[in-house]
């Protein structure tokens, strides 16, 4: 039987501890299944002396998580302390200096910085495993890189943050506002240290980042991404849409265009009975189109100890077989650089206004609509007491562009009482 596989690991938060105890638990199993035993050889972690529910006695502890990546014991560096730079980034790239393969949970830094850590690591001869970067416990990363190798990938799009769909659905389910339902979450731990990683679909958007350049074989590229989040959803959106048949999710989508990569994290408005609209709670579901299989549709717990952990492993269980591929699936220095595109895609989009109850307003708002090349499918407005009149408009087809526009133009008005609200419509 060949050597043991020696994992170091930086990290014992929630994920940190699932992979203490997997390795614990599995030892035999893990040894059947990858031909080597597993181990674990030291850990490094901000409190030494925190009860974190696994017993630590055996491993050596190394305060500095860069140390604990030089260390001579150590085959694999598994870096489970998150954030975009700092002790991730630094232990992360003495992992690889010191000639061992990185496992990491880290979408931020891989989104950030992922490129010159490929290129770091086939300089090497290593690799960086990161499933369990992007919707938990869906092997979604492994689904691109070898199930998927040999199709021409066109579209990648799905719910790809718990946080918010929790919230999504609890908002329609219990008929809660937003405010009070984020106050909920947070009270669950359900939110990052900064909620607007989450609300703000900054860390759906990481994720999102990751798939494209594996997708389309481009180099990461986050900055090129539209994101919004879902800070300025009403319970009232969201019982208008589903009046309509829809529910609203933050879907993440990233296509090749004949002029670049669209990339654009939003809430949209997906089809009741579709299987985006029919997902619950933290569930995260990826659907991914390619030419020979053409649609495939993943779906599962997208965090917690469990299913990120799992994931964690299952990378860990490839490097002790000896499966070791390109980061990003193909060789760093074949990554294109990503040209940033925005789909002239026609959609039609959910507006909500809020007007001034006066006569001629919603003929003014038609002209400034039509004028900019929107044209309105169905308009209703609803009961109010105030001179504050919600009116809710659904679009036939239009652009991007065309939206933009008649938004910007309407903020200019004094009839538009506060900024609209616009949600694409997404046809699965």
């Amino acid at each position: 039987m060949a050597d043991p596989l020696r994992l170091g690991i930086a990290g014992l938060g929630t994920v940190g501890a699932g992979v203490v105890g997997i390795v614990q638990r599995h030892t035999e199993l893990l040894t059947a299944r990858t031909g080597r035993t597993v181990t674990i050889t030291a850990v490094s972690a901000r409190s030494r002396g925190k009860d974190r529910g696994v017993d630590l006695s055996a491993y050596a502890w190394e305060d500095d998580p860069v140390a604990l990546a030089m260390r001579d014991d150590v085959d694999v560096f598994v870096e489970l302390m998150g954030g975009d730079s700092g002790p991730a980034l630094d232990a992360t790239k003495a992992a690889l200096a010191a000639g061992k393969d990185v496992v990491t949970a880290n979408k931020a830094m891989l989104a950030h910085h992922g490129q010159d850590l490929a290129e770091m690591a086939e300089a090497a001869g290593r690799t960086i495993r990161f499933e369990a970067a992007v919707a938990g416990g869906i092997p979604v990363i492994k689904a691109l890189t070898e199930s998927l190798a040999a199709n021409e990938i066109t579209r990648v799009m799905g719910v790809m943050n718990g946080t918010c769909n929790y919230i999504l659905t609890r908002m329609e389910n219990a008929g809660l506002p937003y405010d009070e339902v984020f106050a909920e979450a947070d009270a669950l731990g359900y939110l990052e240290a900064d909620p607007t990683l989450d609300v703000g679909g900054i860390d759906a958007g990481h994720k999102l980042a990751l798939l494209a350049a594996i997708a389309f074989g481009t180099k990461p590229d986050f900055d090129g991404m539209r994101i919004e989040g879902i800070e300025r959803i009403s319970i009232d959106d969201i019982r208008r849409a589903a009046d309509m048949g829809y529910r609203i999710k933050l879907l993440g989508v990233a296509q090749r265009t004949k002029d670049g990569i669209e990339q654009r994290m939003q809430p949209c408005l997906v089809p009741a009975i579709s299987p985006l609209g029919q997902l619950e709670g933290g569930t995260n579901m990826v659907v991914i189109e390619g030419d020979a299989v053409e649609q495939i549709v993943l779906r599962g717990p997208g965090a917690g100890m469990g299913p990120t952990a799992s994931a964690v492993m299952g990378d860990v269980c490839d490097l002790a077989r000896g499966i070791r591929i390109p980061t990003f699936g193909q060789p760093a220095a074949l990554l294109e650089d990503a040209t940033p595109s925005r789909s002239a895609q026609p959609a039609s989009y959910y507006l909500r206004l809020m007007l001034d109850d006066r006569p001629g307003t919603l003929a003014q708002v038609a002209t400034i609509l039509g004028q900019n090349g929107l044209s309105i499918h169905r308009m209703r407005q609803y009961d109010h007491k105030e001179q504050v009149a919600p009116v809710l408009i659904v679009t036939h087809a239009a652009t991007p562009d065309a939206l933009d526009a008649a938004m910007r133009a309407l903020e200019t008005t004094d009839v538009v009482l506060v900024p609209p609200v616009a949600l694409r419509i997404e046809a699965e």
